[in-house]
């Protein structure tokens, strides 16, 4: 690279502690008139204080908002079904209202069947935004080779919610059994539901959330788009112009970005047959991942409690990283989703109960490792703020739709083989394999690529 070298000259070394060079006059000045050299000390020292600040947060902000929709299992069996007079297909049909919406303190008042699918499906409405806001958050703060292994840091919260949520659960529900007239699982939803709105204030706070428009500074509430760093007050000036430039390289300016409005980001996006693939990507690897709401059930049926978050955390981790390394994102999801076609093809033709037990756990850390690494290689293909934007929400609320008819794929009277719940899983991950392979072939790992 001419500028890279010409600038190791001036600096009599071949990789400055800086990032930033003029190119004429070697002053300040705007981010686009600097020489980026990837990798430096300065970035390495940025990078840290992003993930500071972001990652820690955001981890913990998902714990809680997949408790909030998984919980309903702790409730189930602490009573809720013989509350409310569930059935096998009532209680799949609460379980997946949650996705058509997509308020914890509302269910002290919930005695019936009706009131508890009212009260899952305005959940599902008020976080519905949390996810596909996180993943345009990452994707205006990292570039596309360092976000493999921090979405799949971010998706861990999900397999630790599952050990976490259980043991809280436990607590509440046998200590508030009965207080104030109230029965524990109800405690369970209310007590939950007021962490998570304490931990949106907390956040609030401390994540990057405020744009400058029209010259004065605005909250998210008040403005359509996650900025860029420009306006974020715990970087200094020089960082500010470091975290702009590197998320730049290797794409247009911000003065040759063209900004659309509303309706033109969203006619671009559906126009776009990337947004398609990805949106079918998705759907197919989702509506395999709601054999997780099922996990218990599953364990129990073939005489185990132990948990599977810690084996894969492990997995996702690991390729996460090798995913980033390597910058081979649709080689790594291809390669998840293969993992758990071959894992359930034993769970469904063998009938020993270890064996079974053994690769359901490694079908599991295929789908859970196939998400983090999609998501972090979907939200990297589409250029445009605002695009990008409504590509990762279509992407995200049509995908989740899978978990509403996911969630009757696990019938009790199909006890103890599940044979339709891992008959339709395999398919369903063999088919997103397939559209895996296809996706790439068509588009690459253009995102990766960039910078």
């Amino acid at each position: 690279m001419p500028a890279k070298s010409a600038a190791a000259g001036q600096m009599g070394e071949a990789k400055p502690d800086s990032e930033y060079i003029d190119n004429a006059s070697g002053q300040a000045g705007p981010a686009e008139e600097y020489a980026y050299l990837e990798d430096t000390l300065e970035e390495r020292a940025l990078v840290r204080k992003i993930d500071r600040r972001l990652l820690p947060m955001l981890w913990v902000m998902y714990i809680f908002n997949y408790i909030d929709r998984t919980n309903i299992g702790n409730a189930k069996t602490g009573g809720m079904q013989a509350d409310l007079k569930l059935t096998s297909s009532d209680y799949s049909l609460v379980l997946s209202i949650f996705f058509i919406g997509c308020m914890s303190i509302g269910v002290k008042g919930v005695n019936s069947f009706g009131g508890m699918v009212g009260w899952r499906f305005c959940l599902g409405l008020v976080e519905a935004g949390f996810f596909p806001g996180v993943m345009l958050l990452m994707s205006c703060w990292y570039k596309p080779a360092e976000l493999s292994k921090r979405v799949a840091m971010f998706y861990t919260a999900s397999l630790v919610s599952g050990a976490f949520g259980g043991l809280l659960a436990g607590g509440i529900i046998t200590g508030l059994e009965g207080v104030g007239g109230t029965r524990g699982w109800k405690w369970l939803f209310i007590i939950e539901g007021l962490i998570t709105v304490v931990l949106a204030v907390i956040a609030f706070f401390v994540l990057p959330g405020m744009f400058s428009f029209g010259g004065e500074e605005r909250s998210l509430l008040m403005a359509p788009f996650i900025d860029y760093p420009s306006t974020t007050k715990w970087l200094s000036e020089k960082e500010k112009k470091l975290a702009l430039i590197r998320i730049a390289a290797g794409n247009i300016s911000a003065e040759e970005e063209i900004i659309l409005s509303h309706k033109e980001a969203f006619l671009a996006s559906v126009k776009d047959l990337r947004t398609w693939g990805f949106l079918l990507l998705y759907n197919l690897i989702t509506c395999a991942g709601t054999i997780s709401y099922f996990f218990p059930t599953l364990m129990t049926s073939l005489g185990y409690t132990g948990n599977k978050a810690q084996f894969a955390f492990v997995i996702s981790v690991i390729t996460g990283v090798s995913a980033d390394r390597t910058r081979m994102k649709a080689v790594h999801t291809f390669g998840a989703c293969v993992l758990g076609v071959i894992s359930f093809v034993i769970c469904v033709t063998v009938s020993n109960n270890t064996v079974r037990y053994v690769f359901i756990c490694f079908g599991g850390a295929g789908i859970w490792t196939a998400t983090p690494i999609f998501l972090s290689w979907m939200i990297t293909m589409f250029d445009g703020r605002e695009k990008r934007a409504v590509s990762i929400a279509l992407v995200n609320g049509f995908g989740n739709l899978a978990s509403v008819y996911g969630s009757f794929l696990w019938p009790s009277t199909d006890a103890p083989m599940y044979h339709i719940g891992f008959g339709v899983t395999t398919a369903l991950l063999g088919t997103a394999a397939g559209v895996t392979a296809l996706l790439k072939w068509a588009y690459g790992d253009k995102g990766v690529m960039r910078s």
